[in-house]
């Protein structure tokens, strides 16, 4: 292999050509820096520039002192939530919200949409400031994705180039995890606590220069906390010092949380988004977000969701608006939030009246058990027991995620009492 060219993008050009014939290949080493100059006798900065734009593109990847080594383009399999259907063991891993609350629908009698309307019905605009209002102060555009995941990978594509880091909780949300590797951008974890994502490693995040932020203010996956008013304060302060910074704030679970929305984003703040997604409430199937922002960051989200292309179903807009228009929508959304509650708080109750320390701040589908060590016997023993976890090591970015998250959200009293005996007979051999 001989690398040629005496400019930044005649350097590049050659790698990138030597990458696709598979002549250079992942976790190959390229020559350093100084090396290189002298055999093309050109300008370190020259090859530092090529290097830099290779990063930036994700040929390659900078490893401080030990190089610039090549990028592998196959990722490891990413854990996925979810779980196979007609499992021989009680499902209490697969992050789904219980079935029997979510709505039968049924084909609605009406026109599809065509090229050139607008993207937005009036009916699901009217919801979707009525859900907002109170939460965003001053003015703000709104548009629809396909669920939440796909309005944060949207939002981040809008700004973002391959190589950018973004600052995540850590443990992170899977689909987060997902998002970022295969759109070749960098996870800078911030730890989590009982008041949601810490400001001090934040703080830390920001001034090493990353480029967006997504923070889960309420019902965190996997650990179902929430932020703090005054946590959430502290962290407004920090990100009113970078302006620049894409603020995404994913509100997953707001319709159903029984927990209060902490405002975060600054004024100062150029670029943001909230989230808020119906899937909760009707179900994966149905996925809709609606995403309230600024009206630049709207505009480039626009031209990512033109008609023609991607935006979102009016078919399924229509259906969407008929539900939450329905008179008893509110009283339906109260027995879900009050019952997946009193799931949580049963199970909660149950696992430290058996001694373990399980926090009461849970939010969401999910109760989150720490443990000291690897999650992966105490699954394993589960499994053969009957039950199903999730392990919380696939969760973990930078920080040990040692713990199981246990989903609730159609367990019932009786049920946790089985579960908990189980679990806790577990204890003395972790």
């Amino acid at each position: 292999m001989k690398l040629t060219g005496k400019t930044a993008s005649e350097i590049f050009d050659k790698v990138r050509t030597l990458i696709q014939s598979g002549e250079l290949k992942p976790g190959e080493a390229l020559p350093p820096v100084r090396e290189l100059a002298v055999s093309l006798e050109v300008n370190r900065n020259t090859v530092a520039a090529a290097y830099k734009r290779l990063t930036d593109a994700g040929f390659a990847v900078s490893q401080g002192r030990n190089g610039t080594v090549i990028r592998g383009f196959a990722f490891q399999a990413v854990a996925m939530e979810g779980s196979p259907p007609d499992l021989a063991v009680r499902d209490l891993a697969s992050g789904n919200p219980c079935a029997t609350f979510l709505p039968e629908v049924s084909p609605v009698r009406m026109r599809p949409g065509l090229y050139g309307e607008r993207a937005v019905s009036e009916e699901m605009e009217t919801l979707g400031r009525r859900w907002m209002d109170a939460d965003v102060p001053g003015s703000y555009q709104l548009n629809l994705t396909s669920g939440a995941v796909d309005a944060v990978e949207r939002l981040l594509n809008c700004y973002l180039i391959a190589g950018d880091r973004v600052a995540v909780e850590d443990p992170c949300f899977l689909s987060s995890i997902s998002t970022l590797m295969h759109n070749r951008l960098q996870a800078a974890g911030v730890p989590v606590d009982e008041e949601g994502m810490q400001e001090g490693p934040l703080a830390e995040c920001l001034a090493s220069g990353v480029q967006a932020v997504i923070i889960t203010p309420r019902a965190h996956n996997p650990t179902g906390f929430g932020l703090s008013a005054q946590r959430a304060q502290r962290i407004r302060a920090v990100l009113a010092d970078y302006p620049q910074v894409l603020v995404i704030v994913d509100d997953h679970f707001s319709l159903l949380s029984t927990q209060a929305y902490q405002h975060i984003i600054p004024e100062t703040t150029r670029h943001w988004a909230l989230i808020r997604s119906t899937s909760k409430f009707l179900g994966p199937d149905m996925r809709l977000a609606f995403v309230a922002s600024d009206e630049e960051t709207s505009l480039r989200l626009q031209q990512r969701l033109n008609a023609g292309t991607n935006w979102v179903s009016h078919i399924i807009q229509n259906v969407t608006a008929a539900v939450m228009m329905s008179a008893d929508f509110s009283s339906h959304l109260e027995t879900i939030r009050e019952t997946y509650r009193a799931r949580r708080q049963a199970l909660t109750d149950l696992l430290r009246c058996h001694g373990l320390q399980v926090s009461d701040r849970h939010d969401g589908l999910n109760v989150w058990v720490p443990l000291d060590c690897d999650s992966s016997g105490i699954v394993m023993q589960l499994a053969l027991k009957g039950w199903l976890v999730r392990g919380g090591e696939v969760f973990g970015l930078f920080h040990p995620a040692h713990g199981v998250r246990i989903t609730v959200s159609d367990l019932e009293p009786a049920e946790a009492g089985s579960f908990t005996l189980s679990l806790a007979g577990l204890l003395p051999s972790l």
